[in-house]
Formats: C-alpha cells, structure tokens, sequence
C-alpha cells in the first residue's frame, strides 16, 4: 500500500509567511469595505438626526408654515354692499359703500357661463307684497334680468332655496323655471334633520364672483331694509371653494336626499380657520376662509360657523364690534326653548377675563321678540360693574318710517345686519344671533384676518371699513341706549 506524506501545517505564528500574507490581505479588503460603506452611514445618520430636529424641535415653525401656506394667485377685490333703507340719511362725510342692487346687477350682467343662487325665499316683485310701493323696482329689474339671462340659454342659472310655504311661496323661481328654464331645487330641512330652514343668502358667478350677506332675494332688501354683504370679485381661489357650499346644498335639493355620513371627498376644503388662504386683495393682503352651518351640512376641513364666531371673539385683543338683527342666548324656534349661551359666555369672558371692550349694536321693529330686551339688558349691565371694570354697551337700532307708505309696507324697515368686526377680524355672516341659526339652520360666514394698515390707500382695508360702518351706525341719530326701548315705537 502507498503510505502518503502528511502535510504539516505551519505554527499559527502572526509573523508566519503564509499567515502574514493572508492577514495583509484581509486588512487591506476591510480597509476598503470600511472606506466604502463610512459615507453611506455618515449620510443616512445626518439625515435621520435632520428628521428627527424637524419633527421634534421644527414642528412647531412647519405647522405655522403649513397655515398660512395657502397662497391664492388671483388679485381679489372685496367690495362692501350695503342696502341703505330710503330716506334714512347720514352726514355728508360719512361712510357709504356700493349699493346691493347695483352689485349684484354689475355681476349678474357680465355672467358668462353660470349664475349659482342660494337662497331663503323669493319675492323681488312688488306684486308679491300686500301693500305695492314704487321702490319696488329695483327687485323687478333684477328679477327681470334673470328672466332675460334665462331665456337666451347662454348662462346656466341654478337656484337652490328654502323649501316654499304658502306665507312665503317663492313665485319668483316658479315663473324663471317654467319661463327661462332655470334649474330650482328646494331644501326641505324638516324631512332632512328634523328642523330648520336655508337662510343663506349667497350669489355665485362663473365660479370666480360672489356675494354673501345678510340681503334676501326680495325687493324690499334692496330699498326698505337696511343689508350688509361682501361682493367677491375676480377670486377663483375663494369662489371654488363658495362653489363646493353650494354643491351641498344643491345635493340635498334632490327630492329624494338624505345627509350623508360622510361627505364626498371633493367637497371637503383645505381652507378653514387653521389653514385660511392666503388672499391678495385691494391691494393688501390678508387670510380669509368661509364656513357654514349647520355642522351636517359641513364635509371635511370646513369650519362650523359658530366655531368661527367664537375663535374670532377669542382672538380680539382690543374690541369686539357686534352688528346684528337679533340676539339670543337662546333658541327661538324649538317646540321648547332652550338655553344656548355659547356667543354669550364667550363675548362675557372676552370682557370679564381679557378687558375686551365689547359694542353689541342690535335692531328694534314691529316684529322684535319680546324677550330679546330682556336678555340685552342682562348683558348691557355688565359696563355698570366697579370691578373688574367692563366696557360693555348695548344699542338698539330703529329704522324710522317717514312716510304713511313706508309703514304700510310688510317686514320693512328694519336693520337686518349681521356681522362683527374686532382690531383682528371681519366677519360677515348670513345668520341672525340665537342658537337655531347655529344649530339647525343653512348660514354662511365670510371670515377676513387682517391686521390693521398704515397709510394704506383707499379701500384696502377691509376689516377698517367694516369697524367705520359699524362706528357710523353706533354714534348715528338711529342708535338709542337700551334703556329707552319701551319709546321705541313711537321714533
């Protein structure tokens, strides 16, 4: 048998030939594989220690960022739009804005393409009224333009409003839908949330205009009561978004309709009081979203409208300027009425806890509840505290008749504002000021930030506009302390 040579492995000395190759060799292989993978771990240590600032430390400056990130490209005009109720004068330098005849007239007559209503009831006709008076035509022109808009089948009107009743049967949108062909849609809010009525009152041209504010679509709101709305022109940005409230309200219009439980996607927004837009207007700026009630009617990322009343009051540093036709901590039209002091605690604690100076400018006429005095003078006595020292006042506001015809005529006269304005915001609401409006009621608000201009030129300042509208109504002839409303009928 061949013996075989066994072959003798060599001493495990470090300084062994063999072994010493080998321990080059592999030296040399980790130097490189270290070499290669040190930046790689540099690299993605930097990047994690970044994220990690960002989230922890940096969250703060991003969400701030996030919120007023909102940019809109168009260069907006807001106009104010007032209805000044005949014969109801102020001194010659006093604050007047464009008439809401003649702006809703200006917008609707350069309609290319579509004409969006939402509205509480119809009656632009003077024959829709017991009594006729001549200042009737205003709302006869602009029912008339409709008509003649309709016909010519160039523009699509829709008008969506408040389920008719036989006190106020909207005869008007009969007659544009059997003669122009106009799109009518009825909101019945009982068989949808069991109570309640559309009382918005919104226009909405070619997705790019609008109108929002306290004016019905009734001939009296344009020459017998005294109105304040917003005219939004040229801002496609806020318009798309006012397009997505009607598309709501348009929805449950069908006869069938049910509130979802969830809203589809596209109707939510991104534009709300956390993250407003960002809006070039008048040659200024300032951070403007819009929001609605009641809180079913709202998709995603909408701000409920009382939820905007109060973080405007929590947000005045100085001043809360309220104008508004009725006033309640209260419902008004439940079968039993219930207590709702979320404005009232909020305006209380303004006072109370911040010192904020607070005007509560709310209207007097043959229709005020009787209540309403009662629950104003609660408040009013508040400014009559030693300590803490408050300054809050209450105001009533009469619109006088000074003719027999004036008189005669049914729900007139009568300042029918609602909105507030603080050293930070202007609101502009479509809601009168009780717990119903906010709970089972279709509103719109029209919410503006803008902090105060220095030298800015004429018109840029919305929200001072607002506060010289308000002061010209507070220290006119037609303002009268609380304390003498028992006299009010007879001014």
């Amino acid at each position: 048998m061949k013996q075989t040579t066994k072959m003798k492995v060599p001493d495990e000395d470090p300084q062994h030939p063999l072994l010493l190759s080998d321990s080059i060799a592999v030296n040399k292989g980790s130097r490189w594989i270290f070499k290669l993978i040190l930046p790689f771990l540099v690299t993605c240590l930097a990047v994690g220690l970044a994220l990690y600032l960002t989230l922890v430390f940096l969250k703060p400056i991003a969400d701030s960022y996030r919120e007023t990130n909102h940019t809109c490209p168009d260069p907006c005009v807001f106009t104010l739009v007032e209805s000044i109720p005949e014969n109801l004068t102020y001194p010659k330098t006093s604050t007047m804005h464009i008439s809401t005849f003649h702006a809703l007239r200006n917008v609707l007559l350069g309609a290319n393409k579509t004409v969006d209503i939402a509205s509480f009831y119809w009656s632009l006709r003077g024959a829709d009224t017991t009594f006729h008076d001549s200042s009737d035509w205003q709302g006869e022109q602009l029912f008339q333009d409709l008509l003649n808009i309709g016909k010519a089948g160039k523009v699509k009107i829709r008008i969506v409003q408040n389920l008719p009743t036989r006190e106020q049967p909207s005869k008007d949108t009969k007659i544009l839908s059997e003669k122009a062909g106009v799109e009518v849609r009825s909101m019945d809010f009982k068989r949808l949330i069991g109570n309640g009525i559309l009382h918005t009152k919104m226009w909405l041209i070619d997705r790019k205009h609008f109108y929002v504010g306290s004016a019905n679509m009734d001939w009296r709101s344009l020459t017998q009561v005294k109105e304040l709305g917003v005219l939004v022109q040229n801002c496609s940005c806020l318009a798309k978004d006012m397009y997505k409230i009607f598309e709501v309200y348009w929805f449950l219009g069908k006869k069938t309709a049910v509130v979802p439980s969830a809203w589809p996607k596209w109707l939510s927004t991104s534009i709300n009081a956390n993250t407003s837009e960002k809006v070039v207007f008048n040659h200024t700026n300032g951070l403007v979203y819009l929001s609605s009630s009641p809180p079913q009617f709202c998709p995603d990322g909408r701000t409920i409208d009382i939820d905007a009343i109060v973080d405007v009051i929590q947000s005045a540093k100085e001043f809360v300027y309220i104008a508004v036709m009725d006033y309640f901590p209260s419902t008004l039209y439940t079968s039993h009425l219930k207590f709702w002091p979320v404005i009232d605690d909020a305006l209380r604690r303004a006072a109370f806890d911040r010192g904020i100076r607070v005007y509560l400018l709310t209207s007097y006429w043959s229709h005020t509840e009787k209540n309403m005095p009662v629950f104003l003078k609660s408040f009013d006595d508040l400014g009559k505290m030693d300590y803490p020292k408050m300054d809050v006042k209450v105001k009533m506001f009469v619109v006088p008749s000074f003719t027999p015809e004036q008189a005669k005529i049914p729900y007139a006269r009568v300042n029918h504002n609602k909105y507030m304005v603080t050293d930070q915001h202007a609101y502009i609401g479509t809601s009168n000021w009780s717990g119903d409006y906010f709970m089972y009621t279709g509103g719109i608000g029209f919410i503006v930030k803008q902090r105060k201009q220095i030298n800015s030129t004429a018109g840029a300042d919305f929200r001072q506009q607002l506060e010289n509208v308000f002061l010209r109504d507070w220290n006119s002839e037609y303002s009268h302390p609380l304390n003498n409303y028992t006299s009010f009928a007879n001014l």
